[in-house]
């Protein structure tokens, strides 16, 4: 971690550049791979792992391993196709007594050289994965060495079409005993370079201390850290693979837990205000008011928040809820209790459009409660200020005056609250609604400008599965509403596979009518605004797109099948007075039907809105998809919801589509999310995939690691509460430097 001092000696040498080691070139090729220190070479992990070449007997491969063998060449043919100058090279490797085909394709000059090295009767070393093609075993496209008697490499390399250094690193790999590991590697950085600049760090390393007190490492019998590297990057067999990756698993998992632990204890010696419900306040006043009777869940939570801001010190909770579970209420009471107590609640909002949605409702709710100020106001009442970028300047130098001076008790706004302008009279409590959607230094600048540590709720919409939750969100404690208020009603989804059923588009537009002529509005969600935006289609699924952009949908349908009803159009890029215009339309029933993009994924909340047509719904993720599911069927009226692709049938896309059909259910829709993509980055922001910021921990294959290291790191700190072990305070240092993803508070 750039700036900070490791206090161990283990500490400051896996931090050691690569470049110290290795050199330019190899250090600039590993850092394609996010590999700069010599600890991020140590935990990159082959993906798999093939046997030694000392002995090989063809009969024993199957299909589907992927292997490395010593092996003669024998029935060399090539087939070129006269017109393309491309053709394909086929021979047979053999061990004596069994063979198995590879299959080379090219263009001619390349099918000549591979010709020239694989000789009729020379042997060599092969690698790669064991296809099948006409019931026979097949290796296409192996890597491979030609060797003498003597097993040096004997190939003629030629400059560009074959890299020497990476076949001599292959031959010196697989020829050596044990496993051969098969890592993620590069173009220019082949995976046999990857394993022997392993192989000369290990050396580096010889005589390494632990990085874990010799205690922990006992009590859960784990090998030493050196051990552990030589079991996954020099392997004799897969148990010492399994044993080094058990014990760098768990020091990820109690790294992680150690961290939240101590910030957990570090909050709770710290000061916050003591807030309890008033008698005869405002919290008691909205209880008598509320037209619905909260769940026994919203109940459940609002005691655990009610008790973490009676106790003086900070109360970090996160408030998880499917869409339409009421976080909104339950937050509202609590910013009522801090009011009643004397301080400033604010509620933070990621858009203007849902800024404005909880400030219609509150003031819904509230009605002359919030009506501090004017003439007639109820002497309970308070002010409620709203602040957004887009407010005149006379509207904005109102609104901060009112915070100021602490007459706007509650106050709700965007990002706009973040500026240092902004001064808060006396903040009691921050709730930070769709908390993913904000970094940490916003929510600092927010949180730390107050004399005293305001409590924090944060709410979020997506379903985070107890694994992850546990890992991402740890110094938090986690509330988690699963019921749905009395009167919603049921949501079906369908998938509309227009590649089988091509008709079908047109009975969605039908239905569609079907349900405006029953006097109820429905969504048309399209990904993109207009057909200058980059298509966000996924390139596993090149399924045409259904509909070119929200602004040209708006007019044909307005010239075609919906000809005749009222549409509206709302997108991210118009003006904010336009967008509150046309959303507040849509919710007086001015508006049949609302073309839109994912701009109303969060917070929309439109009773009578009773069907959503997602086009190209195959460029949404599940976890948008059931955001955006969530805006119909928040009344009474039976809600549908239909998902419209020319996805082929057996993609991966139509897979998740299928899923989000197949149940409402959040949290089963998060884990099948994360299971399909391998969790992404789960500690930050990113949704579809790519490298995650856990470097071998997957938060629900090793969920009960992750809560076993959560005990052990409890008991850690109740020994050390001021983490005085410098083997302790660098495994926490290393957490901390991984980025902002950790503080969620």
């Amino acid at each position: 971690m750039s700036g900070h001092k490791w206090q161990t000696e283990a500490a400051r040498i896996l931090h050691t550049p690569l470049v110290d080691l290795l050199g330019d070139k190899a250090s600039k090729a590993l850092a394609v791979l996010g590999l700069t220190t010599v600890d991020d070479l140590m935990h990159h992990v082959p993906r798999r792992y093939v046997s030694g070449t000392d002995a090989t007997d063809l009969s024993l491969i199957k299909v589907g391993q992927y292997v490395a063998i010593v092996a003669r060449v024998t029935d060399l043919k090539q087939y070129i196709l006269p017109v393309a100058e491309k053709g394909r090279l086929e021979c047979v490797l053999t061990d004596g007594r069994n063979g198995i085909r590879a299959t080379f394709f090219g263009r001619r000059h390349m099918l000549e050289y591979w010709s020239a090295q694989l000789s009729t009767g020379v042997r060599g070393i092969f690698v790669g994965k064991v296809g099948e093609f006409q019931r026979h075993p097949q290796m296409s496209h192996p890597d491979f060495v030609m060797l003498d008697a003597g097993g040096d490499i004997v190939a003629r390399f030629r400059e560009k079409l074959v890299n020497k250094e990476a076949h001599q690193a292959m031959a010196r790999q697989v020829t050596r005993s044990g496993l051969v590991g098969i890592y993620p590697a590069t173009a220019k950085l082949p995976t046999w370079q990857v394993g022997e600049c392993a192989d000369i760090v290990l050396g580096w390393l010889a005589g390494l201390t632990d990085t874990l007190p010799e205690s922990i490492v006992a009590d859960e019998g784990l090998p030493s850290l050196i051990s552990a590297f030589e079991a996954i990057h020099r392997p004799q067999d897969m148990s010492h693979v399994e044993a080094g990756l058990a014990r760098l698993k768990f020091e990820e998992a109690l790294s992680l837990q150690l961290t939240m632990a101590y910030r957990r204890a570090s909050r709770n010696k710290q000061a916050a205000p003591k807030i309890t419900q008033r008698a005869g306040g405002l919290l008691e006043a909205f209880d008598k008011l509320v037209p619905f009777e909260l769940t026994a869940g919203q109940k459940a939570v609002a005691g655990d928040i009610a008790q973490d801001m009676a106790s003086g010190t900070p109360m970090q909770r996160l408030l998880q809820g499917e869409v339409g579970s009421g976080k909104t209420v339950v937050a509202l009471r609590a910013m009522l209790a801090a009011v009643d107590a004397g301080y400033q609640a604010v509620l933070l909002a990621p858009t203007e459009v849902l800024a404005a949605q909880h400030t219609d409702t509150i003031t819904a709710w509230l009605g002359d409660l919030v009506a501090g100020g004017q003439l007639g106001a109820s002497g309970l009442s308070t002010k409620l200020v709203t602040l957004t970028g887009s407010m005149s300047a006379i509207a904005r130098r109102n609104a901060l005056d009112a915070i100021a001076s602490g007459e706007a008790g509650l106050v709700i706004g965007t990002h706009a609250l973040l500026y240092e302008r902004v001064k808060f009279a006396n903040l009691g409590l921050a709730v930070i609604d769709e908390q993913h959607r904000f970094g940490v230094e916003q929510r600092a600048m927010l949180t730390n400008r107050s004399e005293i540590v305001p409590h924090v709720l944060v709410m979020t919409a997506t379903p985070i599965p107890r694994s992850v939750a546990m890992t991402v969100f740890g110094d938090l404690e986690v509330s988690t509403l699963t019921e749905l208020p009395a009167g919603r009603a049921d949501v079906t989804t369908t998938v509309v596979a227009l590649q089988d059923h091509p008709a079908w588009l047109g009975r969605a537009w039908q239905r569609c009518l079907e349900e405006v002529a029953a006097g109820r509005q429905v969504f048309i969600v399209t990904p993109r605004i207009d057909a200058k935006d980059d298509d966000p289609g996924d390139p596993e699924n090149p399924a045409p797109e259904l509909s070119a952009s929200a602004v040209e949908l708006a007019m044909s349908l307005a010239s075609g099948p919906l000809q005749g009803i009222r549409l509206g159009l709302l997108h991210g890029r118009l003006p904010a007075a336009t967008k509150t215009a046309v959303m507040a339309r849509f919710v007086a029933g001015e508006t049949d039907a609302l073309i839109c993009t994912s701009v109303i994924e969060v917070g929309v909340d439109v009773a009578n809105a009773s069907m959503m047509i997602v086009l190209d719904a195959d460029r949404f993720g599940i976890s948008q998809l059931h955001q955006l599911r969530g805006r119909i069927g928040r009344g009474s009226h039976q809600g549908v919801c239909l998902l419209v692709t020319a996805s082929m049938p057996d993609s991966k896309a139509m897979g998740r589509l299928q899923a989000v059909a197949s149940t409402r259910d959040g949290f089963k829709l998060a884990e099948y999310d994360l299971t399909a993509r391998r969790e992404g980055d789960v500690l930050g922001a990113q949704q579809s995939g790519g490298r995650s910021t856990l470097r071998l921990l997957r938060a629900l294959d090793d969920a009960q690691l992750i809560s076993h290291a959560r005990d052990v790191a409890e008991k850690v700190v109740a020994v050390d509460p001021d983490c005085t072990d410098p083997r302790l305070a660098d495994l926490v240092a290393g957490v901390e430097g991984q980025g902002e993803w950790l503080d969620r508070s």
